[in-house]
């Protein structure tokens, strides 16, 4: 690869590409701080409470009487600005790809608290307002988005499109949205409360980068001096084509799974932090990791060129790993064979156990501790 590259002081780590958790996180916890002062208008006003447990989750949750209510709202980040450079090199728009990794992040944040998706929207920020003179990504856009509201049995219920001059750079945009579901028959929102060492870790397997990591993608693509998001990848994909495969929507595996009862005890949707998310359940139990999925080719070519290694890389990309299901280890073998037989790639990746908050991914000999995952 030294041929193709643009020489590059050190290793490009997440951090050194604008994205640090460390400045992000804080934030996060004020406003979830915050929240809580609100959090009595629900029974004040409207007869419903909140469920408290789900501050820090990825999915807001509030009892409403007869069922449970689950809110999320989530945005796609930078993955559109490949789509848009990729598209200069090979003509295809990508943005029905684009759409679904916005949904995406949406409803496997949702679905991740066992509720089902019931609505989406999605809110478009542009620059200018000529953006939509592009019709042919406009189309695609709305059209993919509609599919994946398709694939997760869910209704888009509208959105917002402002143009926002002075605050996007003219030419771009930016995507993200927010959907709403509910936990009914019965069911109690998953939230860790149950999960206990001697639980399996099942992970599913991820499409490929989903869309964390666009922005150090791209810094990568920068230094490919010669071919860019045409470099071809082991597997004969060109980067860019890899880059721009769809984020899995797991809502389906989520239905599957409690239409069979199993017993979820947590689940995890591997996205920002990266594996780090492993540990994101409450409890103070330790999670080993005892087979990690095969990362992607565009994995190791952002690995390689970035020269960032595997603690880096594991701590804030998914690496293969889409969405992770704690559930007892009698369980584990009929969970994966259910996921296997509707077209997920399933394994059986660890176990809970006693022990001090931390993940361990012991193929690699990697730990993260619990002050490396504060999200609430």
């Amino acid at each position: 690869m030294g041929e193709m590259m643009a020489e590059i002081p050190g290793p490009m780590t997440y951090e050194a590409s604008g994205v640090n958790y460390g400045d992000l996180d804080p934030f996060k916890r004020a406003a979830q701080e915050q929240g809580r002062t609100t959090a009595g208008h629900l029974a004040a006003y409207h007869g419903m409470r909140e469920v408290p447990e789900s501050r820090g989750e990825s999915a807001y949750v509030w009892d409403r009487g007869d069922e449970y209510g689950a809110m999320v709202t989530e945005g796609l980040g930078t993955k559109n600005l490949i789509a848009d450079a990729y598209r200069e090199e090979v003509g295809p728009t990508y943005y029905d790809a684009i759409a679904q990794d916005t949904a995406a992040m949406i409803l496997n944040d949702l679905t991740v608290v066992g509720a089902r998706p019931e609505v989406v929207t999605m809110h478009l920020s542009v620059g200018e307002s000529s953006w939509f003179h592009d019709t042919q990504r406009a189309e695609d856009l709305a059209r993919g988005f509609a599919r994946a509201c398709d694939l997760a049995m869910a209704t888009w219920g509208g959105g917002e499109t402002p143009t926002l001059r002075g605050i996007i750079v003219p030419g771009a945009s930016e995507l993200s949205g927010s959907a709403f579901g509910s936990i009914r028959n019965g069911r109690e929102p998953i939230l860790g409360k149950d999960i206990a060492p001697g639980d399996a870790i099942v992970v599913i397997k991820s499409s490929g980068m989903h869309a964390n990591g666009a922005t150090l993608a791209r810094d990568v693509a920068n230094v490919l001096d010669v071919s860019g998001y045409k470099t071809k990848l082991s597997d004969g994909r060109e980067f860019g084509a890899a880059l721009l495969t769809p984020t899995t929507i797991y809502a389906p595996a989520v239905e599957t799974m409690q239409q069979a009862g199993l017993d979820i005890h947590y689940m995890s949707n591997i996205t920002g932090h990266g594996w780090r998310k492993i540990m994101r359940a409450t409890k103070p139990l330790s999670y080993h990791i005892e087979e990690l999925p095969i990362p992607q080719d565009e994995f190791r070519l952002i690995q390689e060129i970035s020269g960032n290694d595997d603690k880096e890389m594991y701590g804030n990309l998914n690496m293969g790993g889409g969405y992770a299901i704690y559930l007892p280890a009698n369980q584990a073998l009929d969970c994966i064979q259910l996921l296997n037989d509707i077209g997920f790639e399933a394994i059986y990746a660890g176990e809970v156990a006693e022990g001090d908050k931390a993940v361990h991914l012991e193929p690699l000999g990697i730990t993260y501790h619990e002050n490396e995952l504060e999200v609430r």
